[in-house]
């Protein structure tokens, strides 16, 4: 991998249910480019909805795309699984983030990858890291109001990422996102401000 390859790029990432998208949606505004790793995540699985059907099972599949929430039933229960899935899918998904990287070091500006498992599976060598912060109860409310569970659901799809503590530790530069949305855009304000 070029050394150059991710000049201009900082990692934006967080833990399920802190807001990573709503901060996308908010810099897009602000004429960042974003590249979204689980976008990109979605179509090369249904692009591979042939290999997930062998691999998993025909009832994974339907008429071309992969049945998302179940293939989730199988894989956030079960390591060996989740494992196989992402041998499949995490070096594909490297080299569209490498071509689309390309393309943005050529425009010589700031822009954002949004890569939730920054920290937890992909090692790219981008230079910042930026983390949505949620503290963990309202994370865990967030996760259960948004996919209607229980909060023994939501607290086991939070376990097979990183902990969210953990990630601020890690982290060159963090978004507080436990308040409201103008709370939020100031946040941002300021990280824009360090950035460019």
């Amino acid at each position: 991998m070029s050394k150059n390859l991710f000049k201009n790029a900082i990692a934006l990432t967080g833990g399920i249910s802190t807001g990573k998208s709503t901060v996308c949606n908010i810099l897009k505004e602000h004429s960042f480019s974003i590249i979204d790793a689980d976008k990109i995540a979605h179509k090369l699985l249904d692009e591979s909805s042939n290999e997930i059907a062998s691999m998993f099972g025909d009832k994974y599949v339907l008429d071309g795309k992969v049945i998302r929430k179940e293939l989730g039933k199988i894989i956030f229960s079960n390591e060996e699984n989740k494992l196989k899935l992402e041998a499949l899918l995490h070096p594909l998904i490297e080299k569209q983030i490498i071509e689309e990287s390309k393309l943005l070091e050529e425009k010589n500006k700031t822009y954002f990858i949004d890569i939730p498992l920054f920290f937890e599976k992909m090692h790219y060598p981008i230079p910042k890291s930026l983390l949505v912060y949620t503290p963990k109860d309202i994370q865990t409310k967030r996760l259960m109001n948004r996919d209607n569970i229980s909060e023994d659901e939501a607290k086991l799809k939070m376990s097979n990422q990183m902990d969210i503590e953990e990630k601020k530790s890690l982290s060159d530069l963090i978004i507080d996102n436990s308040k409201d949305l103008r709370h939020l855009e100031n946040e941002i304000k300021k990280i824009i401000k360090v950035t460019t």
